[in-house]
Order: C-alpha cells, then structure tokens, then sequence
C-alpha cells in the first residue's frame, strides 16, 4: 500500500533545523544502500549514490512525492508507521532507528514493548552482581529487571513485597500500604517520582502501553493522579534517599546510570552515605559574617 503525503502536524511549528537533520539522515541512509544488495540491478546509467528516492519509496511503501519532501527537509509531520517503513525499507539498524524516531520527536514503539522475554537478563544480573553497594535494573516503564542481594536486603518491602514477576517502582510507592512508612517523607518522595517518570518517558508519549499504565495508575491512586496531573517535570538525577528500616533509618546517595541502546533501561545505585558525610551535611554552618555588636 502506498502511503500519500501526511497532513501536516497541528499546534506548534515545527523545528527546520531538526527537519532538515531528518532529510539529511534519511538521504545518508539512501545513499548507503547498495543496489544489488537488494536484489535490484545496478545499471551503467546510475548517477547518484545508492538507490534512487523512487526504488526506497517502493521499498518503504510510501508515495515518491512524500519520500523526497521528507528528505529534502521539508516537514516533520511524519507519522509512526511512515518512520517504520523508512527504518525498515533502508534497513536501519536499532542504533539508527532510535535516531531516526528521536530527530522526528516520535515515540519508537519498538521501545519499551511489553514482553516477556529479555534478551539482556542474564547480562542485567551479572552487572549488578559486580556491584558493591545496592543496585538494580529499571527497563523504560520502570519495572525492576534484576537486582543484587543487597537491593533485596534494603529494598526487601518492594521487591518482595509487590504482586508481579517484575515488580514496578511507581505501583509499589503509589499502591502499596507499606511503602508511605518504609520511605522517609513519602508524600514528597512520591510526588517527585511522578515528576521524575513524567520527565523520563516523554519519549513514550504514544506507546500504547505507557498510556495504559498511567491511566490504569491514575484510576487506582488519587496521589498518583494528582501528582500527574500537576504536570510537574523534574530529571531522574539521583540524590539523597531514606528508608525507615528495622535498623533505623538508612540514608544512601542514589546515582542514575543508562545504559547505551537499551531502550530506556537504567541502572540505580545507592551508595551508604558515610557518617562523615551525614555529620558534615547535619553540621550547623558557620555564619558568613561575624554578629553585630
């Protein structure tokens, strides 16, 4: 099926720069692609580099008109599906799609897709078993993928008190009786958490699984629909963290690593905050100018 021009986007206009970065892109792909890999003739009258717009718009399945508009930079109103076919009619690999997906602010719906099967689980254990200090894995929705035995020590109340096989953050914070007196100033800590998915899955916008989960949270929790509502933007950048233990309070420094093309998956450390490091934050300062007479 061959797919006509698109409609343009509604709302704000849309970047030139990042639309001509796209045709620039999607021209290199082109240019790349070699004919005869493809099964096509190569020919003695070939000028240009690679194959011709008009042999990827068949390729892709879309009209030659919107193909070329597209690669000279000329709009940035393309839908999902239309990113698919050209990731697949220039075989991208998912290096170049995701950068494909991300110049034309679409969410890959590759990324993130509920399955199953993980096909890095055995390296997501292994990383977080070379860690010293509590770690664990996120994927792009926030659902735990492997974590060390000291996570299931400090985090024993979430990982093995949630429902499912790959327990979820924000479910556990927002759904879970337990977790407003296992984590220090809950109502503050959860707010922020909605701030911070909010931020970290902008690229989710239209996956219909994100859509799913956050509509499904916001019926189950009225704190999560307020928070979400608030539509309140803060970035996963780590800090500190407190959890009410059986101990006592336990106060860590969480750090925030992602890891490269993994779709969204992220690894946390929390570090033990050291007892000089915890008098130093405690300490009164001292004033800046002498007092007045």
């Amino acid at each position: 099926m061959i797919r006509s021009q698109e409609p343009a986007a509604t709302g704000a206009a849309p970047s030139v720069a990042r639309a001509e970065q796209l045709g620039a892109f999607v021209r290199a792909a082109r240019e790349r692609l070699r004919p005869e890999a493809l099964g096509l003739p190569a020919g003695r009258r070939r000028r240009a580099r690679g194959l011709r717009r008009e042999e990827v718009a068949a390729l892709c399945g879309i009209s030659p008109t919107w193909y070329t508009w597209i690669e000279q930079g000329r709009t940035l109103a393309v839908s999902v599906a239309t990113l698919e076919a050209i990731a697949q009619g220039l075989r991208l690999v998912p290096a170049e799609r995701a950068y494909l997906f991300r110049l034309a602010a679409r969410a890959d719906p590759q990324v993130g897709q509920a399955s199953t099967f993980d096909p890095h689980a055995d390296e997501h254990a292994e990383l977080v078993r070379m860690v010293r200090c509590p770690a664990y894995v996120l994927d792009a929705h926030w659902d735990v993928l492997a974590h060390n035995r000291k996570a299931q020590r400090l985090l024993r109340p979430w990982l093995t008190g949630a429902r499912t096989a790959e327990p979820n953050l924000l479910r556990w914070v927002f759904l879970h009786p337990a977790a407003r007196d296992w984590i220090v100033d809950w109502e503050s800590r959860a707010h922020r958490l909605a701030a911070e998915y909010r931020a970290d899955t902008a690229h989710l916008r239209d996956d219909p699984r994100h859509r799913r989960f956050v509509a499904a949270l916001c019926e189950d929790s009225a704190e999560f629909a307020r928070a979400w509502g608030s539509q309140q933007v803060l970035e996963r950048e780590g800090g500190l963290r407190a959890f009410a233990t059986a101990d006592g309070v336990l106060e860590y420094r969480q750090f925030t690593l992602r890891l490269a093309a993994r779709g969204g998956v992220k690894l946390i450390l929390l570090q033990p905050l050291s007892d000089a490091a915890r008098e130093d934050r405690t300490a009164p300062r001292a004033a800046s100018h002498p007092p007045a007479d």
